[in-house]
């Protein structure tokens, strides 16, 4: 394949030449880093063999799109020819423009120690590599396979980073750095990962269920202290084992069409949550682990519900023609309330405040992010 104009490209697209990540996208072959990956279909996933129809493979690896390498327990490069494999994916070749935004938030100077924490394909550890040189980067992840994988294809392009397989949560990391950043969402920041920053370091990562990109420099009591970034950006959640936790379809079945303990009219039509960042990151801050799913009506109408692991649940409709919802909810927490109020802030403030929030982290990761009067703990 004859790859450099595809980089290239790629590169003016996510950067610009005065950028010092200009040279590292330019000289960095993602497609040896995405030889297979998976495709969604109703039926299921299936793989994709880049080598197979290399003009396709060549869109896909230089495309500025999240490519998926992993459902399940089951990597792209383990799967027949045919065979279709159900699950939510569990490790991915990001976005590059992601990618790129993260190392750029840690302010990779040259001559800094980085951990990158969630190897998945060796992508980012490759353009560490090339931005700071292969014996200050190090590249982290959980499974073994990715990582071995990883260390081939890095070695095959000139990189030789180290390459380690551990948990990111672990109560230990791998050395001490000058910065961290995580390509995997993690639901509070790791005692840890402040004890292995060194001083002055830079912690970046995205908190799970959120839309929140956060960075901050190590403090002399050991915390750290930074903000919310502007941008937006979400990663997979950190795992411990082969696949995440089973969705809430009990749950669901509850929610589908049995009347609510609580039954009333929001004022508010019928939201996408997920695709609604701001709402969706301060209603994951408020109740963290929320489960949503959306669906429309024979009829057009448009349906949301709402779930979480203690039972509780939320369903509303928006009829064609209507602007407010029928709502029903049952278990300990009435979850459309939570969302409603965060409505009516937004209404009232004409915007939400997770965006450009401070963040205070003590040294044993309590995170809590404030700002005009609104609070967060993590």
């Amino acid at each position: 394949m004859q790859w450099r104009p595809h980089a290239a490209a790629l590169a003016a697209q996510i950067a610009h030449p005065g950028s010092p990540w200009w040279t590292p996208l330019h000289e960095t072959p993602r497609h040896q880093f995405v030889q297979r990956w998976l495709t969604a279909s109703p039926q299921g996933w299936t793989a994709v063999d880049g080598p197979a129809d290399t003009a396709a493979w060549a869109t896909a690896a230089y495309s500025n799109t999240t490519l998926v390498t992993r459902v399940g327990p089951v990597h792209a490069d383990h799967i027949e020819p045919g065979q279709i494999v159900t699950g939510n994916p569990t490790s991915s070749s990001t976005l590059p423009g992601l990618v790129l935004t993260m190392l750029q938030h840690g302010r990779l100077t040259p001559g800094v120690r980085l951990l990158d924490l969630a190897t998945g394909s060796g992508y980012s550890a490759a353009l560490a590599c090339r931005r700071l040189g292969d014996d200050l980067v190090t590249t982290l992840d959980i499974d073994p396979y990715l990582t071995a994988a990883a260390t081939e294809r890095l070695a095959r392009i000139g990189c030789t980073p180290t390459v380690v397989t551990a948990d990111a949560g672990a109560e230990e990391l791998p050395g001490t750095f000058d910065r961290i950043v995580s390509m995997v969402s993690m639901p509070r920041i790791p005692a840890s990962w402040l004890a292995a920053l060194a001083p002055g370091g830079r912690l970046v990562t995205t908190i799970a269920g959120t839309g929140l990109i956060v960075t901050a420099d190590k403090t002399e009591d050991g915390g750290a202290q930074g903000r919310v970034e502007w941008d937006r950006g979400s990663f997979m959640t950190t795992r411990s084992g082969d696949d995440y936790p089973p969705g809430l379809n009990e749950v669901f079945a509850q929610a589908v069409d049995q009347e609510g303990e609580k039954v009333t009219t929001s004022p508010f039509p019928v939201l996408d949550v997920m695709q609604a960042w701001e709402v969706w990151s301060m209603l994951s801050l408020k109740v963290p682990g929320i489960e949503h799913r959306t669906g429309t009506g024979d009829d057009g109408s448009r349906m949301t519900w709402m779930l979480h692991k203690d039972g509780s649940w939320a369903r509303a409709t928006t009829w064609p023609g209507e602007q407010s919802a029928a709502v029903h909810q049952s278990g300990p927490r009435r979850l459309y309330d939570e969302l409603d109020e965060i409505r009516w802030w937004w209404v009232q403030h004409g915007e939400l405040p997770v965006y450009g929030a401070q963040v205070t982290i003590s040294p044993d990761g309590t995170t809590t992010l404030s700002r005009g009067g609104w609070t967060a703990t993590l």
